[in-house]
């Protein structure tokens, strides 16, 4: 929580020129009742106009210097506010984005998006209101009470048994809200979560007619939030017609009071009167802070969901001290590595060893399941190995920076993702400041030109979001020219042509052999046909490699591979 307050140190001299012009208002309301005392005690009683309208000027000049004192600090708040969640943002943003592939899933994209959103706007809100009101009710609170004492010190005395009374109010209710605005966000969470799985799975959800189901699901989250929600809203309720009562009964007191002594001549009428507004208030300064207490439940709960984020340590973290740029380019060896999940049962990989090469093709096949995947992701560092090392360039991978590590490789992942806006954003999204002619030649290795040309803006053609507006094999096309406009040591591709048909699998494996003959290639596919070239094929069955070899040489001494390629193949396209 203090990480998330911190970010407010930046705003220090808005802060103080906020306290400033609040100090004047509240001296300028403690100063009108005093003036209203003064007016009907001595100007009233005695007829003196010329005094009334003297005083009455001073109190328009007051009321005038509050107004714009209330105006400054208002501006001055909401600039403090806007850019506290400002700043909140890009801090949960970053942290996000630094979060290893593990913590990611241990939060999950629906509460992140919350907790981006939602839970900072409640905390914006919050400290929007707060600072307006925690420097002004407690200046009012003390001047009020001085002023008070001042007027009629025995009429004042009420006040030591109302403020305890609407603290109790306010203190018991806060209690019982904070639970349920932790509860409460929770049910946003939910409530997210399944609206997102419910528009990303759409076609998925027409194709199996499960339209009743899903809104049966997402109308179960919205009740429960719509339920925790009016809960907490009745309990709130309390508050203001409580306070309401309790101050209608102490103005009834005051008046009360105040007559009889008037009637017994201890007291003058404008003295009772300022009490009487000093008491006032004394109480909607109060009642101005049961307004934070309002709000301070759910922004408590936002705050400590954001802290969480924040406050992550991150598993991926740079060393302190990076190794020197290695000598060695493009070589990427494993050593006995091994990786189990957190609060897994068991590794999902254990004791996998090779080294792959530059002008060398490393291909990975196995079962759904195997590994293949989670291998190539501890190349640029997205989960740590918990056994062995993983060396690059002959450095072992976390000795490097990220920067570093990930500037010598181009991946293209097993989802091919595109961003929104043009084709050329996307392609250059691999080297910032591409030409046109890297970028075509990029494409062309990728065998998407043919596409590109028939749009009519060709490079520049529209995007749109998750690259709707092309197909599955586009799509993994444009993903490679992406990595391969780069240029980088090495290149991993995760399953990156199971979309492509035989004819273009064929033509990008031999304008890739071509174009990247020097580089370090790595292949996870799922078609033997795809790798049967490669100069190392791995095979993966339950996180163990099983062989390791060329395509002729598994044939003959691998069990699992060759019922691979008996499932893929028949028995006249097996030899080599």
């Amino acid at each position: 929580m203090l990480k998330v307050l911190g970010k407010l140190r930046r705003y220090w001299l808005p802060l103080l020129l906020l306290a400033a012009a609040t100090l004047a208002g509240v001296y300028a309301d403690l100063y009108l009742p005093t003036l209203m005392a003064r007016i009907i005690n001595e100007g009233v009683s005695s007829g003196d106009y010329g005094y009334i309208l003297a005083t009455g000027g001073e109190m328009l000049l007051f009321s005038f210097l509050g107004i714009l004192c209330v105006v400054a600090s208002g501006a001055l708040g909401s600039r403090v506010s806007m850019g506290f969640g400002r700043d909140l943002r890009a801090a949960v943003f970053r942290k996000a984005a630094s979060l290893s592939l593990t913590e990611f899933d241990s939060f999950g994209t629906a509460t992140l998006i919350t907790r981006t959103t939602n839970d900072i706007n409640q905390l914006q809100m919050f400290v929007m209101m707060a600072f307006r009101i925690l420097i002004r009710a407690p200046l009012m609170i003390v001047g009020g009470v001085t002023m008070a004492m001042t007027s009629s010190s025995q009429l004042s005395r009420v006040v030591l048994l109302s403020v305890p009374t609407l603290i109790a109010i306010v203190a018991v209710v806060s209690c019982l809200a904070l639970p349920l605005s932790t509860t409460i966000q929770r049910s946003v969470d939910r409530v997210n979560l399944i609206l997102r799985e419910k528009l990303t799975g759409l076609r998925v959800e027409r194709a199996f007619g499960t339209e009743e189901y899903e809104e049966e699901r997402f109308d179960r989250a919205n009740r429960d939030l719509t339920a925790v929600s009016v809960k907490m809203h009745r309990t709130m309720a309390v508050l203001m017609p409580g306070i309401t009562l309790l101050m209608s009964c102490t103005q009834i007191f005051l008046v009360w009071s105040g007559a009889v002594q008037i009637d017994a001549g201890n007291l003058l009428v404008g003295d009772m009167m300022a009490v009487i507004q000093y008491v006032m208030q004394i109480m909607m300064s109060f009642m101005m802070f049961s307004m934070i207490f309002v709000m301070m439940p759910r922004a408590i709960a936002s705050g400590r969901r954001i802290s969480q984020v924040l406050e992550t340590p991150e598993a991926i973290a740079d060393p302190v001290t990076p190794a020197r740029e290695p000598s060695l380019r493009g070589t990427v060896e494993f050593r006995d590595v091994s990786l189990t999940y957190q609060g897994a049962e068991k590794p999902v990989l254990e004791g996998i060893s090779f080294t792959a090469r530059p002008g060398e093709t490393t291909a990975i096949i196995g079962s759904t399941g195997s590994g293949k995947s989670t291998l190539v992701n501890l190349i640029p560092r997205f989960f740590d190995a918990t056994g062995g090392q993983v060396l690059v360039d002959g450095v072992d991978v976390r000795e490097m920076t990220q920067r570093q590590l990930r500037d010598r490789i181009g991946f293209v992942p097993q989802k091919a993702l595109l961003f929104r806006g043009t084709i050329r954003e996307n392609i250059a999204y691999g080297k910032a400041g591409a030409t046109d002619q890297e970028l075509w030649e990029a494409a062309g290795t990728a065998q998407a030109l043919d596409f590109i040309r028939q749009k009519p803006g060709g490079l520049d053609s529209p995007v749109a979001q998750l690259g709707q507006n092309f197909s599955g094999g586009q799509k993994q096309r444009l993903a490679i020219a992406r990595a391969l406009v780069r240029r980088p040591e090495i290149y991993i591709f995760d399953d990156s042509f199971s979309a492509l048909d035989a004819r273009t699998d064929a033509a990008l494996r031999a304008a890739l052999k071509e174009r990247v003959g020097d580089a370090t290639v790595l292949i996870v596919a799922q078609k033997v046909s795809t790798i049967r070239d490669a100069d190392r094929i791995l095979v993966l069955d339950n996180g163990g490699c099983v062989g390791m070899g060329t395509h002729r040489e598994l044939l003959e001494s691998c069990p699992v591979y060759q019922e691979i390629v008996y499932s893929q193949m028949a028995a006249e396209e097996v030899e080599p």
